[in-house]
């Protein structure tokens, strides 16, 4: 098929001439006006359990194990890469995915094969996290990184822990992935508003498992 003339030449380029100067004004990270932009939802602006958030120990994490009337069996210790620890009187016990009041009951049952009516108190430090409990933060931060979920953590949040967008961002093409396997879901969420512009009714929940992907700009 031949193409006719007047589709090429002076009117094509009058014509991306306009849309290129439309991305000038617009900015060049503020695309949402496009079609695979726009067929993301806005991140939701509620959290649902947001509230009713508790901690899950992970591999990483400190544990201080406090026995009463015990002292030389309460200890500092932390938990191994798979998911285990182990102290006095107790060996390989899986503390991973579990709260520590959880951990707290299963040591008691363990000391209570040595000592009589133990009570255990285990609280957490250093904070890491199962990988499902954390925030993802990947593209174009200035420290991508994973960050533990904290009780109603926000984008901004997020982004001052990772030290904002680099000047190759596009903010505002930024996604949440949320979910897991076949369940996933993704929502955009307009970075370059929220950090640049102060607009913060940009600003949305995080949620713990949250990817948080920010693309680089086109130019």
């Amino acid at each position: 098929m031949k193409i006719e003339s007047s589709l090429v030449g002076p009117r094509w380029s009058r014509i991306a001439g306009t849309l290129f100067a439309a991305l000038l004004l617009t900015g060049c990270s503020s695309l949402d006006w496009l079609p695979f932009v726009e067929g993301r939802p806005a991140a939701p602006d509620t959290a649902p359990g947001a509230e009713d958030y508790t901690y899950i120990i992970g591999p990483g994490d400190s544990l201080n194990v406090f026995v009463w009337r015990n002292p030389e069996l309460s200890t500092n210790v932390a938990v191994r890469p798979d998911g285990k620890f182990s102290t006095s009187l107790v060996e390989d016990l899986e503390a991973s995915g579990k709260t520590p009041t959880e951990l707290a009951r299963e040591i008691e049952t363990a000391l209570g094969e040595y000592i009589r009516d133990p009570l255990v108190t285990v609280t957490v430090g250093g904070f890491v996290g199962e990988y499902d409990q954390q925030v993802r933060v990947v593209g174009e931060a200035a420290q991508p990184q994973a960050i533990p979920y904290r009780k109603n953590m926000t984008a901004l949040d997020a982004m001052i822990a990772v030290g904002g967008l680099t000047e190759f961002a596009a903010g505002n093409r930024a996604s949440i992935v949320r979910g897991s396997g076949g369940s996933q879901e993704e929502y955009r969420v307009r970075l370059e508003d929220l950090i640049r512009d102060g607009d913060i009714s940009a600003n949305v929940p995080m949620q713990p498992g949250d990817i948080l992907i920010i693309p680089e700009a086109w130019f």
